[in-house]
This record gives C-alpha cells, structure tokens and sequence, in this order.
C-alpha cells in the first residue's frame, strides 16, 4: 500500500452493527454521501445482512446504486421537487415532501402512483410542512400512499420535547399514519417517546452512531513516501516557509483529495472556546497548524498547509522518524473521507 487505507477490523465492526440494530427497533440506516467513509454500496450490502427492510438515501442521484444493492425499500432523505431530473420513480422509492405545492405536483406528476412521507418542520428550519399546513397537505394528496410522517431534529436542544410536540401533531392531525420517522434522538429518548405515545411506530433514521458507532474496530494508515533533514531555518515547500529547528521532513500520502486539512465551521459559542479559536488562528497565521499525522506517538505539525494528494510533516529531531515506505496513523473526518485502499480483515 502506498497511499492512505482504511481497515477495518470486519469481525469487532459487525458485531457492534448487529448489537446496535437488536438494540434500535424500527431501525433505517442512513446511508448518503460518501457512505462514511465505507462506500454506499458496503453499507447496503450490510444493511441487507442486518435483516432490515428499509435504507435512506440523501439524494436522487445515490438511489440507482442502492436500489442495485438492496432489495429492500429505499427512502430518499433530500424533498422532491419538480425541477429535479434525476427523480428515480420505482415503486420501492418512498419520496419526501414537505411542501404543500409539491405534495400536488407529485400526484399530478404520478397520477397518484409513487409513495411518499410527510416531512414536518422542525426547529432546524432546513425543510418541512409547518403543523398548520398539514391539513392542505392531506388535502393535495389524492391518490398518494403516504408511508409515515418524519421529523428532522437538530443535534442540540431539546429534541425530545420537540419530538413529543411532533407526535401530538400527527395524531391529532388528519394524516393517515401511525409511523413516525425521526432523527438525532438518543436511546434512552426513544424509549421515552414508545412509551408516552405506545400507538405510534417510531422509526429512528440513524447514520453515524450506526456505521461509526465503534471506532476502535477502524484504523487509518497513511505511507510516508519521502524524508529529508532539515535545518533551523531552511526554507521548504511551495511556500517557502523556514523550519522552527533542526528535524526532519517527511513527505505522507493524504492531503486534500483524501479530505485531510480540511474542515468544517465550528460553533464558538463560550469565552474558552472563542479564546482557544483565537489562539489557533494565531498559531495557522504564522504557519503552524497541527497535522492528523500521528508519528512516534505524537501529532506533528504541518510544514504548510496539504497538498492534494500529500502532507509535509515536521519532525523535530528529537523524535523517533519513520523509514520511507513505513505507514503511520492519520485522524480522518470519515464523512469527508477517500481512501486509496480499504481492507476488511
């Protein structure tokens, strides 16, 4: 291997998927975007073992795949609308809308033959029916099979009430179902929710806590392709910049096409956490900014800022240097990752 693999410890990682499904009834894997980290297609293939009836896809586009690699029923997170083109209509495709417009423009557009859930809006504001359209929507439906009703709730604040707001909503509301989707609900929340609302069958959407729930089964390597010393000083790299002391540098495999160096916004929402952005901002400012590599147990710094497919580490001579064609332990955002090889072992 000469690049950054992921391997997973096959057994250890299934075992904690089959604990977590017995553990979550009603359960629908989530399974979008880079299949995090795993691919789409892995995942659905997983789900089908697991023995459960129904995935969920984030768009149109994901459908094809996991409609060619799960048997079951596939339910398309992102809301129809009529300007999409890559709409897949299948008869085991269950659509979200949450527009009352829509609702009436996916049984005009289907003659009333597609399957649909009901999305309210919650506190996240992103999509959904608000409770007061819920009747107009109904009203829109014609001859649409409506599978259930789904919420989706932010990961702060407290979901479980909204949820329970939710579930008053729909049983006193004119919406034929007694299924309810949800989101971002923990297991003692959903415990909660069965038995203060026993007639509805809660269904959990769950994606991260499912496919990365144990972490310590997957292991991230990336190879060091290349070693140079250096000195106090001496300018490297695209950028010039002068090393902080004597050391090495080390060329790794992984840079920005593997989703490494990059990130995403943080909240800064008290005064520590505002003082420590700061502080770090101040650090990258001056060319300092601390790398996912880990080497002799430490994480180094970047030398600049990844390349596309490679890092430039600083080793300070000190420490403990790999040998070209060693591989050594990177930290990855599995929901942005690529990897150049995966293995199952």
């Amino acid at each position: 291997m000469s690049g950054v693999e992921l391997v997973v410890d096959s057994a250890r990682w299934r075992r904690g998927l089959e604990a977590f499904a017995a553990a979550t009834p009603g359960l629908v894997p989530v399974i979008k975007g880079n299949g995090y980290g795993f691919g789409r297609e892995l995942l659905a293939l997983e789900s089908t073992s697991l023995g459960l009836s129904t995935i969920a896809v984030g768009t149109y586009a994901e459908v094809p795949g996991a409609l060619a690699t799960f048997d079951g029923d596939v339910m398309v997170l992102s809301p129809w609308r009529p300007f999409l083109t890559d709409v897949v209509l299948d008869e085991r495709v269950i659509h979200t809308v949450g527009r009352v417009a829509d609702v009436r423009d996916l049984a005009a557009a289907t003659d009333g033959q597609a399957r649909v859930l009901l999305e309210g809006e919650t506190s996240m504001a992103r999509h959904g029916l608000d409770r007061h359209e819920l009747a107009g929507a109904v009203a829109a439906l014609g001859e649409l099979t409506v599978e259930g009703f789904a919420i989706h709730l932010p990961m702060a604040g407290n979901n479980l009430a909204e949820a329970e707001s939710w579930a008053a909503v729909l049983e006193t509301s004119q919406v034929e179902t007694t299924t309810f989707y949800v989101s971002h609900l923990t297991s003692a929340e959903l415990t909660t929710l069965r038995i203060k609302r026993p007639q509805l069958d809660i269904r959990p959407r769950i994606g991260t806590s499912l496919w990365l729930g144990d972490l310590g089964a997957l292991s991230v390597r990336a190879t060091v392709l290349d070693s140079h010393l250096v000195a106090r000083g001496e300018r490297v790299g695209y950028r010039q910049r002068p090393m902080p002391r004597d050391g090495t540098l080390l060329v790794v495999a992984g840079g920005t096409s593997h989703g490494i160096g990059l990130e995403a916004p943080k909240a800064t929402a008290g005064v520590v956490q505002r003082g420590k952005s700061l502080a770090k901002g101040g650090l990258e400012a001056a060319g300092f900014s601390l790398s996912p590599f880990t080497i002799d147990g430490r994480q180094r710094w970047f030398a600049e800022p990844p390349h596309m497919q490679a890092s430039m580490i600083f080793v300070p001579g000190t420490a403990t240097v790999p040998a070209v064609g060693d591989s050594v332990d990177v930290a990855v955002r599995f929901t942005t990752a690529t990897f150049d090889a995966f293995t199952l072992r």
